[in-house]
C-alpha cells in the first residue's frame, strides 16, 4: 500500500486507485504523525514518546508497563510481525530497545503506555470516506483477540453504538480528508473512562464482513464510490456479531481460565446475528484449513516464549 501511495500520481494515469496518496496516507501509517495530529485535535491518546537514542530511553519518565513499537511498519522484522513488544520495567525496556535497534533505526522506534484492559476494552470505528466524510460506517467492540494483551487480529467482534468512539474518529478522518476504507482503533482506559486512539488502519480490516451482517456492505459500497456512482449514507446496526471460530476457541479458554468469561457468557455470545470469518457451509474448505494454520502459529509463539 505504501508503494502504491508513494507513486499515486503516476499510477492514476493507468489505474483507478482505491487508496489515497502518500501525503494523506502517511498520517495514518506513521504513528508519530498520528500522535501529533491527535494532540492538535484534542483527541485522547496513551502517553507516548519517540526517544532518539538509548540514553533518552534510560531517562524516560514513563508509566510502566509500556510497549515498544515501530513508528512506521515497513518491510519485515520480528517487531513488525508482533506489532509491539511489552516491557514491565526499565531494564526490560532497555533490553527490548537494544534488540529493536538491531532491526530498526532508533528514530523509527516509539515507546507507548500500555493501557489496562484486554479485548473487552478495544473499540473501532470503521468507515468508507469521501474527502474525510464517512458515507458508510460501523462502531465495533473487539471483545476477543489474539494475543489477548496486544492483539495481532480480532477473533470475536460485535457491532455497537458508542458516540464516544464515533465522534473523535470522525474529527480525525475529517482532518485527514481521507478517501476510501479505513479503521480507527481505540482503547477505553478504565482509570478515567476515556476512549484513547491507538492506531489508524488505512486499509480493509480483518472483520469487515461484520458490516454486511449489520447492514453495511463495505466492498460493494467502495465499488460504487470508486466508480463514481452515488453511495447511500448508512451506519451499521448494533447487535450483529462476527467470529473467527478456530482462532476464538483458544482465546475463550484463556478468558475462562483468567475468570473474565463464563461459560454462559460464551454461549450467549454465539446467539443472534452471527457472521463467520472464514467458514461457510457452501464452501467449508477455507475454514477447515484455517485450523491447522492457526495451531501452527500458536505453536510458534509458545516455542518462542519458552526460548525467551
Amino acid at each position: 500500500m505504501t508503494l502504491i501511495a508513494r507513486h499515486h500520481h503516476l499510477l492514476t494515469e493507468y489505474y483507478r486507485l482505491t487508496t489515497p496518496p502518500w501525503e494523506v496516507l502517511r498520517w495514518g501509517c506513521d504513528k508519530r504523525l498520528l500522535s501529533c495530529l491527535a494532540q492538535d485535535l484534542g483527541i485522547a491518546q496513551p502517553w507516548n514518546s519517540c526517544p532518539r537514542n538509548r540514553e533518552e530511553v534510560a531517562e524516560l519518565e514513563c508509566p510502566f508497563p509500556v510497549i515498544l513499537k515501530p513508528a512506521l511498519r515497513l518491510g519485515f522484522s520480528p517487531l513488525n510481525r508482533d506489532k509491539a513488544w511489552p516491557a514491565e520495567d526499565r531494564p526490560s525496556l532497555l533490553a527490548r530497545y537494544d534488540e529493536a535497534c538491531k532491526l530498526h533505526a532508533p528514530e523509527m522506534l516509539m515507546v507507548q503506555e500500555l493501557l489496562p484492559g484486554w479485548g473487552e476494552s478495544q473499540f473501532s470505528y470503521a468507515a468508507l470516506c469521501r474527502d474525510g466524510r464517512p458515507l458508510a460506517s460501523i462502531v465495533a467492540r473487539r471483545a476477543r483477540q489474539f494475543p489477548m494483551n496486544i492483539g495481532r487480529f480480532s477473533t470475536y467482534v460485535e457491532a455497537i453504538e458508542e458516540p464516544q468512539v464515533a465522534e473523535p474518529a470522525i474529527r480525525l478522518l475529517a482532518a485527514l480528508r481521507f478517501d476510501g476504507l479505513v479503521e480507527v482503533e481505540f482503547k477505553k482506559d478504565p482509570r478515567d473512562g476515556k476512549f484513547k486512539v491507538l492506531d489508524v488502519n488505512p486499509r480493509v480490516w480483518g472483520w469487515q464482513t461484520l458490516g454486511a451482517r449489520a447492514g453495511v456492505d463495505f466492498p460493494y459500497l467502495a465499488w460504487l464510490l470508486f466508480k463514481g456512482e452515488p453511495v447511500p449514507e448508512v451506519h451499521g446496526r448494533a447487535g450483529a456479531r462476527w467470529i473467527r471460530m478456530g482462532a476464538d476457541l483458544p482465546m475463550v479458554i484463556q478468558e475462562m481460565l483468567s475468570g473474565r468469561l463464563s461459560l454462559r457468557g460464551y454461549v450467549n455470545s454465539l446467539r443472534g446475528s452471527l457472521e463467520c470469518a472464514i467458514f461457510a457451509w457452501d464452501d467449508p474448505m477455507p475454514g477447515i484449513l484455517g485450523l491447522p494454520l492457526f495451531a501452527a502459529m500458536v505453536g510458534r509463539r509458545l516455542l518462542k516464549g519458552r526460548a525467551v
